[in-house]
């Protein structure tokens, strides 16, 4: 195969990508630090002399490299700040919601109820059961729920695991680490969500109107995953990645 590089000694820089360059660096050299609002849209045209269709562009390009974010109705946020330190993606076995969300999540409040199974268990978990288990999370963040996930666990697994289901505390370790340290694989399937079922929860989740969603299943047997869940991840908050090497 060929390749030929197009002669572009004539063109100019983009604008929008000087714009950008100015406020890479004002953000990595800590003038606007991590989790801080970013002036108005008018200001920072001002500050770098271009119009706000201009800005606007050089914004888009901070959003993809995941830098800034554009919350509806706020204006402009820094999100983090570059390490070289590679954070673990989701190729590694571990709670997803931890390895692909922007926020430090503090807090998770879980509730459980038991259910009959249905034909979708029965796909989801893989085997039948003589009853299913649904768990409900809640992330907080300073006190906002700003994550959510489902999970379905067959009754059976509730035995093989020892957990006492009146045991909150040892429940939750188990779903958000436990389970991840006792796994030998799991598979996770990625989505678009508008989180529907956001008006019957107990909680309103900050951004839950556009989410990405995470479909994993985690295995310990081969034959079928020990539990199934969807993690909800607001995309103003979603940090998806994957480490690929050779």
């Amino acid at each position: 195969m060929e390749y030929k590089i197009a002669k572009e000694q004539n063109r100019k820089k983009p604008l929008y990508n000087t714009v950008y360059d100015q406020l890479y660096k004002l953000i990595m050299n800590g003038t606007f630090s991590g989790d801080s609002k970013l002036p108005s849209e008018p200001e920072l045209a001002k500050m770098c002399g271009v119009s706000r269709m201009t800005l606007r562009q050089a914004l888009s390009l901070l959003q993809d490299d995941g830098l800034v974010k554009r919350v509806h109705g706020k204006g402009n946020y820094i999100t983090r700040i570059p390490t070289k330190a590679p954070k673990i993606g989701l190729e590694k076995i571990g709670n997803p919601m931890y390895k692909s969300h922007s926020k430090q999540i503090d807090d998770v409040e879980m509730s459980f109820r038991i259910d009959l199974e249905s034909e979708y268990t029965q796909q989801v978990l893989g085997r039948k059961a003589a009853a299913v288990v649904a768990f409900e999370r809640w992330y907080k963040w300073e006190g906002e729920v700003v994550g959510y996930s489902f999970t379905f666990m067959a009754i059976e697994a509730v035995t093989e695991l020892n957990l006492n289901l009146q045991e909150n505390d040892q429940l939750l370790e188990m779903l958000e680490t436990r389970i991840y340290e006792l796994a030998n694989r799991a598979s996770i399937e990625i989505k678009h969500s508008t989180l529907a079922i956001s008006s019957v929860q107990k909680y309103e989740v900050v951004g839950g109107e556009d989410c990405d969603l995470l479909l994993e299943s985690v295995f310990i047997h081969e034959d079928y995953p020990l539990v199934y869940n969807k993690y909800y991840i607001p995309r103003e908050f979603s940090l998806l990645k994957i480490n690929a090497v050779r």
